[in-house]
């Protein structure tokens, strides 16, 4: 199940504070910089000051953030930040044939449906599957949890997914944990109810609901297993 996406060379920081959804404060060499945070969650347990944590120099000119924060170290542990990262790794899964319970060999992104674009559709032999990845970082006393914050939209692409499993279609929601000291999946009741009970509800219809952890270090992140869903 193997699959991997490389890091550039990163420079160790601390977290200083959060400005906005996107942009924090972080100390570098004892300097106070700004770093772009690719991740609209509120990554609360996370983001303490004086926290470790790994970015990325930004490549781009002009731009107001001079890095991307990649990793933050939480209890001796790795954790990726960027939301960005599970679709290229599903895809670079996909494409190279580590996901076997997915064999369609046509590979979509980001296509459109109803109101929204889910991440991949799949097809071949075996018929049509539509995909959906969300980001997990939050992981307590070993239960990984999603999401840290309501999520309007998350619900609707379940809802979505809902719809074309209700066709006829193959229809799955993987979470991919961005850490790797997760056991079990639970949707996070007390973050957004809304959001756990419509993952409930798409469950029950025929929507797969699966969970994967990676193996994080400073150099890569890879996929590193399936761990089982409770949605009870």
């Amino acid at each position: 199940m193997m699959a991997v996406m490389k890091f550039p060379t990163l420079v160790p920081g601390r977290f200083g504070h959060r400005d906005n959804r996107f942009r924090a404060t972080v100390l570098v060499e004892g300097e106070e910089q700004w770093a772009h945070v690719p991740n609209s969650g509120r990554l609360t347990e996370l983001f303490v000051p004086g926290r470790p944590l790994w970015l990325a120099p930004a490549g781009a000119p002009h731009r107001k953030t001079a890095y991307d924060l990649k990793l933050v170290e939480y209890a001796g542990v790795l954790v990726s930040v960027d939301a960005r990262l599970p679709n290229p790794l599903l895809a670079e899964a996909l494409a190279a044939g580590r996901l076997p319970s997915f064999p369609y060999p046509e590979v979509s992104r980001e296509v459109a449906l109803g109101e929204s674009r889910l991440d991949f559709h799949l097809s071949g032999p075996d018929g049509v599957c539509w995909l959906e990845t969300k980001s997990v970082t939050l992981v307590e006393k070993g239960i990984a949890r999603f999401p840290d914050a309501p999520t309007g939209r998350g619900r609707r692409h379940l809802l979505e997914l809902e719809q074309v499993c209700g066709d006829g279609a193959r229809a799955v929601v993987i979470f991919v944990i961005q850490r790797p000291d997760a056991r079990v999946f639970r949707p996070h009741e007390s973050a957004d109810p809304a959001f756990a009970e419509t993952l409930r509800r798409v469950a029950a219809a025929g929507v797969e609901v699966r969970a994967l952890t990676c193996q994080v270090s400073r150099a890569e992140i890879v996929i590193a297993g399936e761990i089982p869903v409770d949605l009870s």
